[in-house]
């Protein structure tokens, strides 16, 4: 129903303007997708339990759709088993100038400038206080304006603020929309920020996971830096992977665009990064896999490469929500 009726009516609108007109439907004709979309799929064989957090099910929706917030009651009823809101920083910033969100249809993949657009952590944790049962991950960030050396105390304070609103934390210093933002993945200054935000979460009475989200485009030295840092800091984990900035391969008009790209073309390498993680490390810390998932056999690769968990977001928008039932569904038949 989705790929065949749907998908093709909102795929000839600008991508972000049909971003807001989805949330629009779903907040206010929920009904509709137990019409059109599968009943999620609830079965205890499905839990996960990963960094003492229980999961009803692996399938989570990738950081970037939901960013303020706003729509994690509605996308969870679509079958997700967590939702990532974010990525959230200290005050709103409109993010780059729009047109800043583009399909590439024939490579079934999405190029976006966003910029970490968001209402601020303010108007995000009003929202959360709302929350009855969906399991929250904060994806935080930095302001645009906020210049390198001052970054670490813009992570305290979403972290902070989000603290007794969300599940896990994820750091994310892999977008590559923000200038600068990435240099923040480099060795030093990046045991420095996740170093703090580890000793702020110590003093803690219930400490929180704190997962720390990275690029696709690091090299393999630059992953065995990951692994050294994630042991020394004691966070919870890595989300691997973000967007690329690699343009291989690419047929569509629009790969002229700059930006991040996901969907399709990064399935092979997101895989890569969360198998030479998981080897090289002896498994010593759970990874969330994202990143081109666009069938259960994708979902599945990345599990058996070491995911503990895997989230959509491209192929969710390519997909439709049946693509989570067939994620679940393929798991139950391989226990």
């Amino acid at each position: 129903m989705y790929k065949s009726l749907i998908r093709p009516i909102l795929f000839k609108f600008d991508p972000e303007e049909v971003h807001y007109f989805t949330f629009t439907i779903l907040k206010n004709f929920g009904f509709l997708n137990k019409l059109l979309f599968p009943k999620p799929l609830e079965d205890k064989r499905l839990e996960r339990e990963v960094f003492g957090l229980k999961f009803k099910n692996p399938v989570g929706l990738a950081a970037g759709f939901d960013k303020d917030a706003k729509m994690f009651s509605e996308l969870s009823d679509l079958g997700f088993g967590f939702i990532e809101i974010g990525t959230l920083t200290p005050k709103p910033q409109e993010g780059n100038p729009k047109k800043r969100l583009f399909r590439l249809i024939e490579d079934s993949a999405i190029i976006n400038r966003m910029g970490f657009n968001n209402g601020g952590v303010d108007a995000a944790v009003e929202r959360l206080k709302k929350n009855k049962n969906v399991l929250i991950g904060g994806n935080i960030g930095k302001n645009k304006v906020t210049p390198n050396e001052d970054a670490v105390n813009d992570y305290i304070i979403c972290f902070e603020k989000l603290f007794n609103h969300v599940d896990y934390f994820v750091v994310n210093v892999s977008s590559p929309n923000t200038p600068n933002l990435r240099a923040l993945q480099e060795k030093e200054p990046l045991k420095e920020l996740l170093g703090t935000l580890q000793k702020l979460n110590s003093e803690k009475e219930k400490p929180k996971p704190i997962l720390l989200k990275i690029a696709p485009d690091l090299t393999d030295e630059q992953l065995l830096d990951i692994i050294e840092i994630v042991n020394e800091t004691k966070i919870a984990g890595v989300i691997a992977t973000n967007t690329t900035l690699s343009r291989e391969n690419l047929v569509s008009e629009n790969k002229k665009e700059t930006g991040g790209l996901s969907g399709k073309p990064l399935t092979k390498r997101s895989t890569e990064v969360i198998r030479f993680l998981s080897e090289k490390s002896g498994k010593a810390f759970p990874i969330i896999g994202v990143g081109g998932i666009h069938t259960a056999e994708d979902a599945l690769e990345k599990l058996e490469a070491g995911a503990s968990l895997i989230q959509l977001y491209t192929g969710f928008i390519y997909e439709g929500p049946q693509l989570i039932h067939d994620i679940n569904k393929k798991l139950l038949t391989q226990r």
